[in-house]
């Protein structure tokens, strides 16, 4: 079946105020937004590559249990302390090797998670 192949598929994720994650995401975050003008409460992040992701307003929402986006850096020390700057805060999982910047350094590539307004996880991973 090839009749998504060609698709200019994209992704989406609840929060549960608008200019919260409005703010978060255009201007904590610097991340090139634009707000629906057909339908209120959306909100369309314009990332690299082309990508793009729809937020959406949620009443009953439930912030995701997993990592919604991940942003690669080429330098993760440098991105967390950019972030940090800007009043994020990175988690701190119990069991895994986390340092006290919140960058895990236990195997594999250098990641850091931290959420939005709305409690949903995302992250900046260090690829050279």
């Amino acid at each position: 079946m090839d009749i998504l192949k060609e698709s200019l598929a994209f992704s989406g994720f609840s929060v549960d105020d608008f200019d919260k994650a409005k703010d978060f995401y255009g201007n904590i975050l610097g991340l090139d937004i634009a707000e629906s003008k057909e339908m209120p409460g959306i909100l369309h992040l314009h990332l690299a590559g082309g990508n793009n992701v729809l937020i959406y307003t949620k009443p009953n929402h439930a912030p995701a249990t997993f990592t919604i986006l991940n942003f690669p850096v080429a330098n993760i020390d440098a991105a967390v302390a950019a972030l940090s700057g800007q009043g994020i805060e990175f988690e701190k999982y119990d069991g895994m090797n986390i340092g006290e910047d919140g960058i895990f350094r236990g195997g594999g590539p250098l990641i850091a998670w931290f959420e939005d307004p709305a409690g949903n996880i995302l992250s900046v991973i260090e690829q050279n």
